[in-house]
């Protein structure tokens, strides 16, 4: 595993294009564009303002810059560096902005969700959509571009409406799990009476929906009926000889302190001594969090999971579990492998060829699992690099690691099963 050199950057904004040829990143209202490969700055572009948001084209053509606090989005051309596109949505304001999967229009959700403006690139035209209910993940689009799936809110209560993006025109439909002609396929609810679903995922076949709920539980449906297969629990003792516990551990801990303080105590590790994974012997108690029983959105349930890209592979985590990632056998329905970490997990992602899992927590370390075992490295450099977010390079030979106010990109030397191999420490700037 190699490291570049660590840059300055902006509240976690890099990315890479989704051809995987470029990296951007933002450092104040300045837009920076580096090769890939050598970091080699390519194209540097001067917003108006600090740069909240930024968001490539799917044909890494153009670049999104949002700038919440102006109204403004501008949009650069790789391709045409002296061509750009200003948008102004003037007393509206604007609280989020993205593109359509054509790359040639942009959606900007307005101040206190009052509509949302799409805007074309190609023929300056406006359509507008109302009653956009205000919550993180209330908006879309199918694989293909063709449809927009939007969460609204209207006359007090909640849909989710069906748009052509063709002419961005409403198909009346309401509808929970349906078909493209407007059938409703099922209407699925995995328990009455309390919260209900928190995060849902699909396999990448298609084959398979992953539904998590505030009871701690995954549900999985097929595609064929849309009834429940299967149901994944969370237990805070793993007592299951199938199932390995992998738990980290230590190198050589400080005398008198733990590594890092249970999640009731402190909410982020700062330490860099070095870790290693260690196999627990059955029955194992993971760390339990209890939630504050009178704050909104308690931290129950399963907050976060996702589909390795084989379909073969299921990762979660149970919110009340912070420090546990759990891995779960899609081929034989069944629970393979728990990853319990000294800290809370902040992030996971599945590497886009392998099923290779990385997981971060907040730290000086990245965690990869593959079917082969896990390993802990930790990032090189001076002082402490705090890995807050990671993303994959759409190869998966290389991984852009988010702190605070630098990234750092790590390339993969894979040998046998996990074994990894260091190349030169990037410095510090």
């Amino acid at each position: 595993m190699n490291f570049s050199e660590v840059f300055k950057l902006s509240s976690l904004l890099c990315k890479f294009s989704p051809d995987g040829k470029y990296l951007a990143s933002c450092i104040q209202y300045r837009l920076v564009v580096r090769d890939a490969n050598t970091l080699q700055i390519l194209q540097l572009y001067t917003c108006l303002d600090q740069i909240q948001h930024l968001e490539w084209s799917a044909d890494s053509l153009f670049i999104l810059c949002a700038l919440y606090k102006r109204g403004l989005v501008q949009v650069w051309s790789l391709e045409q560096p002296e061509w750009h596109c200003k948008i102004d949505e003037g007393s509206a304001g604007l609280v989020a902005s993205c593109w359509s999967p054509d790359g040639r229009h942009i959606l900007n959700t307005t101040e206190f969700h009052l509509r949302i403006t799409v805007w074309s690139l190609c023929t300056k035209s406006v359509s507008y959509i109302k009653y956009p209910k205000a919550c993180q993940q209330g908006i879309t689009f199918t694989r293909d571009g063709r449809y927009l799936a939007l969460a609204e809110r209207r006359d007090c209560r909640d849909y989710v409406s069906i748009f052509v993006c063709s002419d961005w025109q409403l198909l009346r439909y309401k509808v929970l799990l349906y078909s493209l002609d407007g059938r409703l396929l099922s209407a699925f609810c995995a328990y009455e009476w309390s919260l209900g679903i928190k995060s849902v995922a699909w396999s990448p076949s298609s084959q398979f929906l992953a539904i998590g709920s505030y009871d701690g539980k995954v549900r999985i449906l097929n595609h064929v009926t849309w009834k429940m297969i299967t149901e994944f629990g969370h237990p805070a003792t793993v007592n299951n000889p199938k199932i390995v516990v992998y738990k980290e551990a230590e190198k050589s801990p400080p005398l008198g302190h733990l590594a890092c303080p249970p999640p009731r105590v402190a909410a982020g590790p700062l330490t860099s001594s070095e870790s290693k994974y260690e196999i627990a012997s059955m029955p194992v108690s993971l760390q339990t969090l209890k939630p504050a029983a009178d704050r909104a959105n308690p931290r129950i349930g399963i907050g976060a999971l996702a589909f390795s890209p084989d379909n073969y592979f299921l990762a979660t985590r149970n919110d009340s579990v912070p420090n546990a990632v759990w891995i779960w056998d899609i081929r034989k329905l069944r629970p393979l492998a728990v990853l319990e970490q000294l800290c809370t997990v902040r992030a996971f992602q599945w590497g886009p060829q392998q099923p290779r899992l990385a997981i971060c927590t907040g730290g000086s370390k990245v965690y990869l699992w593959s079917p082969a075992g896990c390993v802990s490295v930790q990032v090189p450099g001076e002082g402490d690099f705090q890995v807050l977010s990671l993303c994959w390079h759409p190869s998966g030979d290389s991984l852009a690691l988010l702190s605070k106010d630098h990234f750092c990109l790590c390339f993969l030397e894979m040998e046998e099963g996990m074994r990894m191999a260091f190349g030169q420490r990037g410095d510090c700037t």
